[in-house]
């Protein structure tokens, strides 16, 4: 009689778990204890994906290539006697897959600012695999240490303007566990708001009192200037 088969061990050989479209993976399924020749077969979601008959003490090798969504998730592998109707299964491996970035977009509620005030920036990219870490910048000096967002959700940063040497080009970059994959966003420019004097209002009112007095002058000439010239002559 065949020597009582153990629960195979499900093993990445090649590759990594979480994994980009078009790439290759190897798995080896192996019982330890067990007598030749050994049928194994593999699984993702409980459907049949391949089979291997070995006839030495040696691993069942799958290759896969990740060519769709519907390639990852979790897979097991089951060992068994031909002539036997049981079999054991494995543990489970599950593969992810990570999809590049979309360019980042940095924007702020304002983009109108003056000396002394707080102004924020936020940085999204609206695709791409989770966790996202992002950096901001000022033209090419870092400005912020990494945020690493766990949700879909932007970073932000809080920003005091100081002097005019906080005016110019703010940018961020974005990346994920996606190889070779960081992304720069579009520049953003705040732009300075014009400071008005405290005697702005005051020329303002004094204007419109004068304009009032002239609209006033000319109303006047038809129904008393111009009598009072007619009647003196």
């Amino acid at each position: 009689f065949p020597e009582l088969l153990s629960n195979p061990k499900l093993v990445l050989v090649q590759g990594a778990l979480n994994v980009v479209m078009k790439q290759n993976v190897t798995l080896s399924c192996l019982s330890e204890s067990g007598s030749p020749p050994v049928r194994y077969t593999l699984f993702r979601h409980n459907q049949q994906v391949s089979a291997l008959n070995s006839s030495h003490s040696t691993p069942a090798l799958f290759t896969l290539t990740i060519s769709s969504a519907s390639d990852v998730g979790e897979y097991k592998c089951k060992a068994e006697y031909n002539i036997s109707s049981g079999g054991k299964y494995s543990n489970s491996l599950n593969f992810t897959l990570i999809e590049p970035i979309s360019k980042p977009v940095l924007s702020s509620p304002t983009s109108e600012t003056k000396k002394g005030q707080n102004v924020t920036l936020s940085c999204l990219s609206e695709n791409g695999s989770l966790p996202i870490t992002y950096q901001f910048f000022k033209g090419k000096q870092n400005i912020s240490p990494q945020k690493t967002m766990q949700k879909r959700e932007a970073a932000v940063i809080f920003l005091f303007i100081d002097s005019l040497s906080d005016f110019g080009t703010y940018k961020c970059k974005a990346n994920n566990s996606f190889p070779n994959n960081t992304k720069y966003s579009n520049g953003f420019n705040f732009t300075l708001a014009e400071e008005r004097s405290h005697s702005q209002p005051l020329i303002i009112s004094l204007g419109l009192i004068l304009l009032l007095l002239i609209i006033g002058f000319a109303l006047a000439i038809p129904f008393f200037i111009i009598p009072l010239y007619k009647a003196s002559e």
